[in-house]
């Protein structure tokens, strides 16, 4: 049962490789590039998708009145992502090493740079700017969660879930006690993967 399991997990892992692959080469289809991590778009293009941009006030006035109502729930949200960012980072930076837990790199997850695209009106790229920001602290924190998990409690859940963290295959089976108790010193150090992708990307 294990190996199948270990089987699927490891094809996920293989869909997940080619989805990337797939997307790099997106960057010449819509014609950039990467240089030093900076996106560089061919001129043409940015004239092309500048003449295209929409007024903001064209853009908001596309949504129903009540919507601006929104707003203020919507921004008062950034408040919560900011504290669980700052505490987080805190965290991990003095747990971790004492746990022996590799470190989760922030810039992996918190990603700015939709922002400041050249086919969008201020308003989108305030937008751009609030939703890369607070989805990308969404996922830094829920992987410093799954490694926290990890050493603290690798259990899977009796029921299956809708979207499982990164580190939910390393889990011990729901009542498997016996495993458990003869593995789960390994298990809390069980973090090689993540040391064998740090020195892939290093070189």
């Amino acid at each position: 049962m294990d190996s199948r399991i270990d089987e699927i997990a490891q094809q996920i892992k293989t869909l997940e490789d080619e989805l990337m692959a797939e997307l790099r080469k997106k960057q010449d289809e819509f014609f950039y590039t990467l240089e030093d991590k900076k996106v560089k778009f061919q001129e043409n293009v940015i004239e092309e998708g500048k003449s295209r941009i929409v007024s903001s006030i064209k853009y908001l006035s596309s949504f129903p009145v009540l919507v601006i109502f929104t707003i203020p729930f919507i921004w008062s949200m950034m408040i919560p992502a900011l504290l669980a960012d700052i505490f987080v980072t805190i965290y991990q930076t003095v747990c971790f090493p004492i746990y022996k837990i590799p470190k989760v790199k922030r810039s992996d997850y918190v990603v700015i740079d939709r922002y400041n695209l050249f086919y969008l009106d201020r308003v989108e790229k305030i937008n751009c700017l609030y939703c890369e920001y607070f989805n990308g602290v969404i996922g830094y924190t829920r992987e410093i969660a799954a490694r926290s998990e990890q050493f603290w409690c690798p259990i899977k859940h009796s029921k299956p879930q809708i979207d499982m963290h990164s580190r939910y295959d390393k889990f011990f089976h729901f009542g498997d006690y016996d495993t458990y108790r003869k593995k789960l010193e390994e298990r809390r150090a069980d973090f090689k993967d993540l040391l064998e992708e740090t020195e892939v990307t290093k070189s």
